[in-house]
């Protein structure tokens, strides 16, 4: 059904505000909710438009979404495939003759092949495409931070774009953290997309993003006006992360989730953190969600500390496997640098487990006041994060407290009815605003001008 049948239809069918339901195009270049937060966030949001009453249509690419069930009749799925390059075990696979489709494969594989990222880029291309062929079914298009060349056009509905945070932000932090020439080159070979996502994110008529810290970042490393740039909270399931008193709650045990060596999330100070919190706490050890690193940064404080038998890593686990992890912890840990919301933080307050957070970023708006929701410690301090942790292991009746008031503040503050109950009233402002398109040349001209500085810059 079309989007203008839709209006036509009966006026007793409404959303949750009392407003026609929405048909609502949601883009996700990479969106696999148990490898990153971007799939995090379009398997909830999706889930809870729906139970608003809108449609929606998830387009994304591998490693494609995993949406929630119970509700075919608004939620669908739609594959956009790319060539996959990084799929495992084979990462940088160098496709066969055979699976090349068109000037857009091959770019996504000579990007690849010369050290850059293409998948924004690629995906963005094909995405306008592919909405163009469907033009009148969607009332909104809203963009998961892809923010490529190819949303600069006339995609057939007003764009709303996510901006969880500028990933210049990680771009810096792995420069900082990169030791010799060679290394950094590759860091910004790699990061080379980051100068379209700025140059594409200026021109956009609607941004949304997750923190005040994120907005304020947006508008001074994108150069976005800040009046087209919009908080809308997101949240924890707090159906799923919740209290559960059966589950048994481990003596010592700290469990933090982590992209292994990247330096953004602050691993390798928590590890030298749980060193010196063993000189008191024998029995505290860590559990981390996510792939155990073979070499780098990590293996070499383990190793150096020797906690080999006190830090475990956990992968490829279910929801309910997730939430009784962290339910049976002593202390949860957010050890971050930067944070543009973190998750993380809020499911873990959600579940009712004390909180040990830095205040990289947007972390201090989620996880609230030091020692009132949380024990907050500069990002980057070993030191300070063995005292917090100490602190809480030793003190039962700070971590009841804490635990406690972790959780209203989630209730109160971060779900993701709340996200998407907010992300609906941007989409009807952008609509009312006459459905207008992201500033740009006429239409005509912008796809060659999107073209040719694809090719340019990759």
């Amino acid at each position: 059904m079309t989007a203008e049948a839709s209006q036509a239809g009966s006026r007793r069918d409404l959303a949750a505000d009392g407003e026609r339901p929405l048909n609502i195009a949601l883009l996700t270049y990479k969106g696999n909710p148990f490898c990153g937060g971007q799939g995090v966030y379009v398997r909830h949001l999706s889930r809870e438009l729906a139970r608003l009453g809108h449609r929606v249509d998830v387009i994304g690419s591998q490693p494609y979404p995993v949406l929630d069930e119970g509700h075919d009749d608004r939620l669908s799925l739609t594959e956009l495939p790319s060539l996959d390059l990084y799929r495992q075990p084979d990462p940088f696979r160098t496709p066969g003759r055979e699976e090349y489709r068109d000037w857009i494969d091959a770019l996504e594989v000579a990007t690849m092949w010369t050290g850059g990222f293409p998948e924004p880029l690629t995906f963005s291309l094909r995405a306008r495409r592919h909405l163009r062929a469907r033009r009148g079914e969607f009332d909104v298009v809203h963009d998961n931070q892809t923010l490529g060349y190819g949303l600069l056009g006339d995609v057939g509905a007003p764009l709303v774009t996510t901006i969880h945070h500028p990933i210049t932000v990680d771009r810096q932090l792995e420069l900082d953290a990169a030791d010799g020439w060679q290394r950094r080159y590759s860091v910004r070979r790699w990061y080379a997309f980051t100068r379209m996502q700025k140059r594409v994110a200026r021109r956009l008529p609607s941004v949304l993003t997750v923190s005040g810290t994120s907005r304020q970042e947006i508008v001074d490393h994108l150069g976005v006006r800040d009046d087209r740039v919009h908080v809308v909270h997101i949240g924890a399931d707090t159906d799923l992360f919740s209290p559960d008193p059966s589950v048994a709650v481990v003596p010592g045990r700290i469990v933090t989730t982590s992209s292994a060596d990247v330096p953004l999330k602050g691993l390798v100070f928590l590890v030298e953190a749980l060193a010196k919190v063993r000189t008191e706490h024998p029995h505290a050890h860590l559990v981390v969600v996510g792939k155990r690193p073979q070499e780098g940064p990590i293996a070499q404080a383990l190793e150096r500390y020797g906690l080999e038998g006190a830090v475990d890593f956990v992968k490829g686990i279910s929801d309910a496997e997730l939430v009784d992890l962290v339910r049976s912890a002593e202390v949860a840990c957010v050890p971050s640098l930067y944070e543009g919301f973190s998750l993380p933080a809020a499911e873990a307050m959600a579940t009712g487990t004390p909180l040990v957070a830095t205040t990289g970023g947007a972390i201090p708006e989620v996880a609230g006041p030091d020692g009132e929701t949380c024990l907050a410690v500069p990002p980057g301090d070993a030191g300070a994060l063995a005292a917090a942790l100490a602190r809480l292991l030793g003190d039962p009746g700070l971590r009841a407290r804490l635990g406690a008031a972790g959780r209203q503040r989630v209730l109160e503050r971060f779900t993701w009815a709340r996200a998407a109950q907010g992300t609906v009233a941007r989409y009807r402002e952008a609509m009312a605003a006459g459905g207008a398109r992201p500033a740009h040349p006429a239409r005509e001209d912008v796809d060659v001008v999107s073209d040719r500085e694809s090719r340019a810059t990759c």
